[in-house]
């Protein structure tokens, strides 16, 4: 049932962003490419705030998925790889061929260690506080809302950023298990704070176990 729910998601995900969001404007590729290259003049605090957000996604579910790849009989690293471009349309395909898997085995290499590392998921909660602060104070959110009802970039760019906060629990539910972690306030506290949370729990969260016997051989 739970890959069914994720496939429809998808699936009407799809559906929706080309066929009832808004139409795509012309000058959105000038869009993409001016805040791709940090020539913000002229556009709204609040779109540069998501779209650099939709960066950080990445990196927060690379940081859950390729752990939990490793109890999986797929790699996530395609997925997680096409996320970057994409976001939840490269995910939600992971979430509905994964197993549930609350365990880890073996030893952490170089990657693993990386996406463990407190200190990315200190950087990552800089980030996104700094993003949501920016877009707060800075943002014209009546000019947001004309564009999200005319921009299918933006309409589409906010709906995967809460595709993206709301499904984050399916990935964290696991990773907690796996380090000992059952307080039902962790995750209710992460899905409290959008982005924020999830990097503070990256930063928070007690690290791995490794297989001592995975360690001496490797």
């Amino acid at each position: 049932m739970n890959r069914l729910i994720f496939w429809g998601l998808w699936i009407g995900f799809i559906l929706y962003a080309f066929i009832l969001a808004p139409p795509a404007r012309p000058d959105t590729t000038d869009l993409i490419l001016r805040l791709s290259t940090g020539a913000w003049e002229g556009i709204n605090p609040a779109v540069i705030a998501l779209f650099n957000a939709m960066g950080l996604w990445p990196m927060i579910y690379a940081a859950l998925a390729l752990v939990d790849g490793r109890g999986q009989k797929l790699w996530a690293s395609p997925f997680v790889l096409g996320s970057f471009a994409v976001g939840a349309f490269a995910l939600l395909p992971y979430l509905g061929l994964r197993q549930p898997s609350s365990s880890f085995s073996g030893a952490k290499g170089l990657l693993l260690r990386l996406v463990e590392s407190r200190w990315l998921g200190l950087l990552l909660t800089v980030g996104a506080i700094a993003l949501a602060a920016f877009a707060l104070l800075k943002g014209d959110w009546a000019d947001f809302w004309r564009q999200w009802q005319t921009s299918r970039f933006i309409h589409v760019m906010s709906l995967d950023f809460c595709a993206l906060w709301l499904l984050f629990p399916v990935l964290l539910k696991d990773d907690m298990a796996r380090r000992g972690l059952g307080a039902s306030w962790v995750m209710a506290a992460v899905l409290a704070l959008p982005l924020v949370g999830a990097g503070l729990y990256l930063a928070l969260r007690p690290a791995l176990v490794e297989d001592a016997a995975a360690v001496a051989t490797g």
